[in-house]
């Protein structure tokens, strides 16, 4: 039997493992909720930010809620900040922070991140640095490698944030294009990856257009699903 599920609750299914399309912090939620594996797709630019960081070497990569957050379900930065230092001492390195606004004072950057930062402050960890979200370009104010990344966005940030306190694996993905990758590519990676948690795990996928206001994000997320499906994912 083959369904899919979109986030009206029309379903598609691949054999009897559901790959699901929604929306917003609500929607990957929920998604956490129901033991998928979750997909934060935030083209503008969270989660092409995190690609090109996985592409330069980054360790991990993580999101974050900002202290403005108003999602109406649960958060936790902090959290998002604890498990990200005991990442950092258990890997021996160090934590960069993306945050928003793009254009603008680093101390709003600073204050914006500040439930995370209060979170990694606790557990002894000092960020490495706080740099503007900018998508591919922002590889050309910060070193990725072997760091650990978190972005601290109010859609994208607050999907992962949201889904990953829920105890599901979430993940993000693109179909921007980086420095050496197509878009083509960047969607295949992230099929991958999901797909290998998916298939380890005997999880669903929900893939989570991170707001469902922005056209590129809903765009990707089916294209997304259609790929999952033509590769025949179980």
């Amino acid at each position: 039997m083959e369904k899919l599920s979109d986030s009206k609750g029309e379903t598609q299914v691949t054999r009897n493992r559901v790959i699901s399309v929604t929306t917003d912090a609500s929607g990957a939620y929920h998604a956490a909720c129901s033991g998928q594996v979750v997909v934060i797709v935030d083209v503008i630019d969270m989660s092409t930010t995190l690609e090109v960081a996985l592409q330069e070497g980054a360790a991990l990569v993580l999101g974050a809620s900002p202290v403005s957050c108003r999602a109406p379900v649960p958060v936790n930065p902090a959290a998002i900040g604890k498990y990200a230092a005991v990442m950092a001492d258990e890997l021996d390195t160090e934590v960069v922070v993306i945050a928003e606004p793009r254009i603008g004072r680093s101390a709003e950057r600073q204050e914006r991140a500040e439930g995370f930062l209060k979170g990694l402050h606790a557990e002894g960890i000092k960020e490495a640095g706080i740099y503007p979200n900018q998508g591919a370009e922002t590889a050309k104010l910060v070193d990725f490698k072997d760091k650990i990344v978190v972005a601290v966005t109010d859609c994208g940030g607050a999907a992962f944030d949201t889904a990953f306190n829920a105890g599901a694996p979430v993940l993000t993905g693109t179909v921007a294009r980086t420095p050496g990758c197509t878009g083509w590519k960047n969607a295949a990676k992230a099929i991958e990856r999901a797909s290998e948690i998916a298939e380890d795990e005997g999880r669903g996928i929900a893939l989570v257009a991170a707001s469902g206001k922005a056209l590129e994000d809903v765009l990707a997320t089916y294209y997304l699903s259609e790929h999952f499906l033509l590769q025949r994912f179980y």
